[in-house]
């Protein structure tokens, strides 16, 4: 059973940074991919950064690359997002979400275990 937990959420003014960190538990190989979704309030959920933990390969939104960093730690099961440079229209729920394979791709109907989500809120 893939159990996923996200933290470090939480407001911060534009400009500021966030590490978010998602606990990953029910993987027994490193044979799957891992990612960064967001939903803001009324708008569809974003893909924003994926991650392959065999290799951690890495693919970016446009609309994050270069501010945001999507990175994991194996030996702690731990998927991490560095969101530097934030601005107002990042705010929303960032969610954790994990399948297995390798999956280069950002469409969040593709990834089959979520978690719960964490609120991002960045004041201009």
């Amino acid at each position: 059973q893939v159990h996923l937990v996200e933290s470090g959420g939480g407001s911060v003014q534009a400009g500021g940074s966030l590490r978010l960190s998602c606990d990953a538990s029910g993987y027994t190989d490193s044979y799957y991919s891992m990612g960064w979704f967001r939903q803001a309030p009324g708008k569809e959920r974003e893909g924003i950064a994926t991650i392959y933990i065999r290799d951690s390969s890495t693919l970016y939104a446009s609309s994050v690359k270069g501010r945001f960093t999507i990175s994991q730690d194996s030996a702690k099961n731990t998927l991490y997002l560095q969101m530097n440079s934030l601005k107002p229209e990042d705010t929303a729920m960032y969610y954790c979400a994990a399948r297995s394979g390798y999956w280069y791709t950002l469409r969040s109907s593709l990834f089959t275990h979520w978690g719960q989500g964490t609120q991002v809120t960045v004041s201009s």
